[in-house]
């Protein structure tokens, strides 16, 4: 990779600063939970499996301090818990992760927060090193079912942005182009916070992988025309039947891609699967502030004081999927069966 989205510096968690690409390439720097808490907030990091990442790494540094303060580990480590899971509703990595480093975090000692430390950061690295892992078998997957000479379109960002390494849905076009494969992508600008203009074209161009910029509306004059042969789009939670909550505008790809009878792929690695959550009515969407939307790069675009409506997400139904991607292989409809067999 031409770069890095999140550095583990040892008691320092480096993130690449999402909110300013792709005009300026900054690492920003998170020395404690709470910094941590609010660069999840203020999508500094963003994308499900990176927020997943970055929340272990949270949970390390509020142990770090509790070593530093020569104060009990646990209390620190519950409430940076508690803050963390209360930043993104949507993203289910997020709860994933944090359950995983809680379960660690009740078998270790209260008596010894320099140990409590180092065995969470030594998780925390697995995670990370996990996510890169389960990217990469995604990607293998995944790229067969693309064709040499295929254009693509892509919504939103689910690239190495959107997770520790590689990508989910750009993983995908990532593996297809390393096997030889000659791909274009299609990027939806993906309105309000341009994911796709800011992040995904800056990602694929900085890897050499041709790609050509759309508005989200010019998406229905593509597929009618032929020029798209498949869509691929992350996830941030997949529930039981196989519904897709993911940004904002992905139900509409769907529907499109539906009607011009165009494969509608999801990346998503089992740990983004919630099967808890019977179906999409269940998950929780998140609404964001007016402002992303009555605003660009901070100058007003819209009347003051009008209505504002801003879910930062939508659920596709299982039955627009063609398929979703995951590190075990390629999950088909009847999604409740194939999605039980890959979480048991």
């Amino acid at each position: 990779m031409a770069f890095k989205t999140i550095e583990w510096k040892g008691d320092t968690l480096m993130l690449l600063d999402q909110r300013i690409l792709p005009i300026k390439e900054f690492m920003r720097s998170c020395p404690d939970a709470g910094s941590v808490t609010e660069a999840i907030k203020t999508m500094v990091v963003r994308g499900a499996p990176a927020i997943g990442v970055t929340a272990a790494f949270g949970l390390v540094l509020a142990v770090q301090a509790a070593v530093r303060r020569k104060r009990p580990w646990r209390p620190l480590f519950l409430k940076a818990a508690a803050d963390l899971a209360a930043t993104r509703p949507t993203a289910v990595n997020l709860f994933w992760a944090i359950d995983r480093m809680s379960r660690l975090a009740a078998t270790l000692s209260d008596d010894d927060a320099a140990g409590a430390a180092d065995r969470l950061e030594r998780e925390a690295k697995q995670i990370y090193a996990h996510d890169v892992e389960v990217n990469k078998a995604m990607g293998a997957h995944g790229a067969r079912l693309l064709k040499s000479g295929d254009s693509v379109l892509t919504h939103c960002n689910a690239g190495a942005l959107a997770t520790a390494e590689y990508g989910t849905a750009l993983g995908i076009i990532r593996a297809a182009v390393a096997a030889g494969k000659k791909i274009h992508v299609f990027v939806d600008e993906t309105r309000p916070w341009l994911q796709g203009a800011r992040l995904t074209a800056w990602e694929l161009m900085k890897d050499d992988i041709p790609c050509t910029l759309i508005t989200d509306n010019m998406a229905a004059s593509l597929l009618a025309k032929g020029l798209v042969q498949a869509a691929i789009v992350g996830a941030d939670r997949v529930a039981a039947n196989g519904d897709v909550a993911n940004k904002i505008g992905t139900y509409g790809v769907a529907v499109l891609c539906k009607a011009h009878k165009v494969p509608f792929y999801v990346a998503s690695p089992i740990s983004t699967i919630d099967p808890k959550i019977k179906n999409g009515a269940l998950i929780p969407i998140e609404e964001r502030d007016a402002n992303e939307v009555t605003h660009l790069m901070g100058t007003r675009i819209a009347p003051a004081g009008v209505r504002v409506y801003n879910p930062a997400f939508d659920v596709t139904p299982a039955r627009l999927v063609t398929a979703i991607v995951t590190e075990k292989g390629v999950l088909k409809s009847p999604y409740g069966a194939a999605i039980k067999g890959v979480c048991r």
